[in-house]
């Protein structure tokens, strides 16, 4: 949840919560000095409330929300209802095998329903995890109707996150609106250094020194939305091209599959172009 910051806002959520019963599990809190906005994730206990999660919407709705104030942002999830996960993919297999590992251990706490590519390459990996793929062909004239195509298996199963696991094709600003909040990207450099491809190549003509990942949101601005989450690797002049690479896909995978794991566990807020991340 979040509002515009003030006080009596945790005093009134816990004593709704205490009201109904709730037991409280864990809580986290963070007032930005800048925004003067408020942030808060709550998670309770569902067997200590004695009614519906829809009858706690709307009693919360009505009894929290409404008296904190109109331009209170939140909501309230149920974690015994599994979410779903749809992965867009290219012809990079590292970002889609740990996910799919990830998922088929249990470790990720959602189901795979679909794989989207854009290529065949990848076709046989995932079938063998018993995921189905679905092979949409982009070329330059037709990448309006491929991207309908995408849109419609991707909203067939409307999925909780659409992962573009390496996809490798910028969405149109259309799509960009309509999975606001759900679709998420990684991106192969430690973002807002190295937009757009060949990042690695980008960073060792430049001689750095740090390689990293970014996981965020998709927003129509390319490679501009919300940071979930970062991570970085140290590189020397020793270090060719193929090294950074190869480096680069180890972060990019645990980037990744950590953004994702908190965007699921509704750890993240959005608030403008920044994040809150209960993590």
């Amino acid at each position: 949840m979040g509002c515009p910051d003030r006080t009596g806002i945790v005093a009134r959520i816990s004593g709704f919560l205490a009201e109904i019963g709730g037991w409280i599990t864990e809580a986290a809190y963070h007032s930005d000095d800048e925004t003067g906005w408020f942030f808060t994730r709550q998670t309770v206990r569902a067997g200590s409330v004695a009614m519906s999660v829809d009858e706690m919407r709307a009693r919360f709705a009505t009894e929290v929300a409404a008296e904190i104030g109109p331009e209170t942002e939140w909501r309230l999830t149920d974690t015994g209802q599994v979410k779903s996960v749809v992965l867009l993919v290219s012809k990079e297999s590292h970002c889609l095998v740990d996910l799919l590992g990830r998922a088929y251990r249990g470790e990720l706490p959602a189901r795979v329903d679909a794989v989207i590519g854009n290529h065949r390459d990848l076709e046989g990996l995932v079938t063998r995890f018993g995921v189905p793929f679905h092979h949409v062909p982009f070329t330059p004239d037709r990448k309006p109707e491929a991207f309908d195509e995408v849109a419609r298996i991707v909203d067939g199963h409307a999925p909780d996150a659409v992962v573009l696991a390496r996809f490798m094709q910028v969405l149109p600003p259309q799509l960009c609106e309509a999975w606001a909040g759900r679709a998420i990207n990684i991106h192969h450099s430690f973002l807002p250094s190295f937009v757009g491809a060949r990042p690695y190549h980008q960073a060792f003509a430049r001689g750095v020194k740090l390689i990293g990942a970014t996981c965020h949101y998709v927003t129509a601005e390319l490679d501009a939305g919300p940071i979930i989450e970062q991570d970085v690797v140290r590189v020397d002049h020793s270090d060719t091209v193929s090294d950074m690479v190869r480096q680069g896909r180890d972060i990019e995978t645990v980037v990744l599959s950590r953004g994702l794991r908190w965007h699921l566990e509704d750890r993240v807020l959005v608030h403008g172009r920044k994040t809150v991340v209960f993590n």
